[in-house]
This record gives structure tokens, C-alpha cells and sequence, in this order.
């Protein structure tokens, strides 16, 4: 503790030095925890449905083609089965045609048994089963478009050559569905004219032991129809919609430890001019009785302060950032900052900030004092 007050004078006894390895940290960690937080939230979210008891059923030509309505009592009789909801997707838009977001109508009579994650309330699920044009909104949605429980809202359709007036009974706060709209699958039945065909069904069973044995079930019980299923777990499903972005996180993890060992290289080579100009004081302090450890320590300090500086701007920055502009969109993920990268970004930061000086330093710490004195006179 009683070397801070050095630490801190041989900061800044270069401040647009100093200033500027601090920028330029910030500015590469802020690119690697935003590049980093999409594959992370995607993570995240297949491993929070990986026990999952939710089994999802749909069309085995893909998710594009529908499966007959009929397939949803068959199921629901099944052993093992809690509770069922088919869904059709519906593909509107609140505005214009970039106002892109999922929205899908759904069952209504069982989704409070099935979806108890959403982080609705009881109240808002009552409303969601006694009001025909009721639907629920994820968070983020409600943010990006400044809606709120109460308020009525037009669909536009595009997949469908008609509109649906809603109202807003809840917010679904959850983890997951925060860009979803659900709407109840009644009504849009009544103005498609009950096509008697949905997109997929959603099952819950007893157990999430029982989730293999009844996928199997399923599409054996539909098998040679014509409309044969594949049934997945939750996680599966969701990783079936994630696996096309694949490569695309796989570069951006890439990109930002690209960006992370390039910064901590012109952090070395900025600590290593920085020290290689300190040689005579090093020196002098050296023949006054400075172990050798004590030097090393604050030079180590310095850069390690330097680094967890740059680290909490650049960090900062950017889940502010995300925060303010509720993430950018893709698909149904909402990007946002996970406390993890957040841990992830100082980390590196720390380690920046060390190793870039540890070279330097230790040399510098243990030169001989009589050469160093002698060059510098």
C-alpha cells in the first residue's frame, strides 16, 4: 500500500501516453464484449432449455410446412403428456415492413401449464384466456416499439391477406420470447377461415426423462401419413433456428480474440518503451535499496491499472450501448451484455495488462545496476 502513491505519479508522469493505451484498451474491449456477447446470450439460451420438459412437433419436410391441427388430440391422449398447444406462425408487422419481429397465435387453454418461464403473471394469464383478441409481448419488443399492457396494437399481415387487432394484456419478462408476440390461435382461425393446419405443437411432459420416449411416440404414431412429424426437445428446436448463425458466431469469438491479442501487443510494446526510458531511475532506486520485487511489483501495477481501466470503459461502453439501443435483433435473440463477458472482458483486461509488462519488467527489475546507471550517464 505504500507504493501507491509512486504508482500513481509514474502514471501520469506521461499522460497522453498514458491516455492513449487506456483508449485504445477500451476501444478493443469494447469490440470483443459486444462480438462475444451474441454467441453467449445464444449459449445461454440453449442451455437454459437443455432440461427442458417441452417438447416441440412439427412437419418433417421443415418448420415451413404446417401439420394438420388434428394431430394436437392424438398427442394430448399420449402417455407421459401434460399438456399441449399448437401454434401458427403469422408473420405481421406493427408499422413498416422493417419493423421485422416473431409473432405467432397459439392456443390458449393449457399455455399458462406449458409456458410458466414467460414471467407472466396469473392475473395477465386469466386475461389471455377470457379475451378473444388478448396477446402478450416480450419485454423488448414493448421497449423497441414503447407499447404497455392495455394498449391495442394492429397487426399488418404479410403472410396472411388480413390484419388482427390485438390488446396488450401482459409483458412476458422472461429469459426467453422477450421479441415474441402470441396471440390466441382462435381467433386467427375465425379470420383465415379455420384452415384446420398449424405450424407446429408445443408438449409438456411429466418429466423431462420421458422427453426421448415420447418423441419417439410422436412420429411413430404419424409415420406414413401424410403429413409425418419430427418431434425434438425444446433445445434441439431451438438449436435447429441457431445452427444457421453457427459460423457466424464462430467468427465473431474469433474477430474478438483477434482483437484482444492485437491490443495486447501494442500495450507491450508501449510498456516496453515506457520502461526502456526509466532505465536510470530504475537504476537509482535499485542502489538506494529497492529489492528487486518491489520494483517489479509497481511496474506490473501500473499496467495492470492501465488495463483494468481500459477494460471497465471499453465493458462499460458497450452494455450501455446494447442497453440503450435494447440490443440488435437477430431472429428471435436480443443482444444483450451477459455478466459473464462482462467477467470475460476484465479478465482480459487484467491479463493485457500484466503480460504486456512482464517482460519489460522483470528485465528491467533485475538489470545490473552499475551498466544501467553507466548507460544512462
Amino acid at each position: 500500500m505504500k507504493y501507491l502513491g509512486l504508482v500513481y505519479k509514474n502514471l501520469f508522469r506521461n499522460k497522453r501516453r498514458t491516455l492513449l493505451t487506456i483508449f485504445s484498451i477500451a476501444v478493443s474491449l469494447f469490440i470483443f464484449s459486444a462480438l462475444v456477447s451474441l454467441p453467449t446470450v445464444a449459449n445461454q439460451i440453449l442451455a437454459d432449455t437443455a432440461s427442458s420438459a417441452r417438447i416441440v412437433t412439427h412437419n418433417k419436410s421443415g418448420v415451413t410446412y404446417s401439420i394438420p391441427i388434428a394431430y394436437r388430440q392424438k398427442i394430448a391422449i399420449m402417455p407421459h403428456v401434460v399438456a399441449t398447444a399448437s401454434m401458427s406462425w403469422f408473420g405481421g408487422i406493427l408499422h413498416e415492413v422493417t419493423d421485422q419481429f416473431p409473432n405467432m397465435a397459439m392456443d390458449h387453454e393449457q399455455a399458462d401449464t406449458l409456458f410458466p418461464d414467460w414471467g407472466l403473471t396469473p392475473a395477465e394469464w386469466e386475461k389471455f384466456k377470457t379475451l378473444r383478441t388478448a396477446c402478450v409481448v416480450g419485454a423488448d419488443t414493448m421497449k423497441r416499439f414503447n407499447l404497455h399492457v392495455g394498449q391495442q396494437i394492429i397487426l399488418k399481415g404479410t403472410v396472411y391477406p388480413f390484419n388482427v387487432t390485438l390488446n396488450i394484456v401482459g409483458e412476458m419478462t422472461g429469459k426467453s420470447q422477450r421479441t415474441f408476440i402470441y396471440f390466441r390461435r382462435d381467433y386467427l382461425e375465425e379470420a383465415a377461415g379455420r384452415p384446420g393446419f398449424v405450424s407446429n405443437i408445443w408438449v409438456l411432459t411429466d418429466k423431462s426423462d420421458n422427453v426421448p420416449q415420447l418423441i419417439a411416440g410422436i412420429d411413430e404414431q404419424f409415420a406414413n401419413s401424410s403429413s409425418e412429424t419430427q418431434s425434438e426437445s425444446e433445445a434441439a428446436f431451438l438449436g435447429g433456428f441457431l445452427r444457421q448463425y453457427r459460423m457466424m458466431f464462430s467468427l465473431f469469438e474469433i474477430l474478438g480474440f483477434i482483437v484482444v491479442i492485437t491490443v495486447g501487443l501494442v500495450a507491450a510494446n508501449t510498456s516496453a518503451m515506457s520502461i526502456r526510458e526509466r532505465r536510470g531511475e530504475i537504476a537509482v532506486m535499485r542502489s538506494m535499496g529497492f529489492p528487486a520485487r518491489v520494483i517489479l511489483s509497481t511496474l506490473l501495477s501500473e499496467s495492470l491499472l492501465i488495463g483494468l481501466t481500459g477494460g471497465l470503459l471499453g465493458c462499460g461502453a458497450a452494455f450501455l450501448a446494447l442497453k440503450l439501443f435494447s440490443g440488435p435483433k437477430l431472429g428471435m435473440l436480443t443482444v444483450r451484455m451477459p455478466p459473464a463477458v462482462l467477467l470475460e472482458t476484465l479478465i482480459a483486461a487484467a491479463v493485457i495488462g500484466l503480460l504486456s509488462a512482464w517482460i519489460p519488467a522483470r528485465s528491467a527489475a533485475k538489470m545490473n545496476i552499475v551498466e544501467a546507471l553507466r548507460m544512462v550517464a
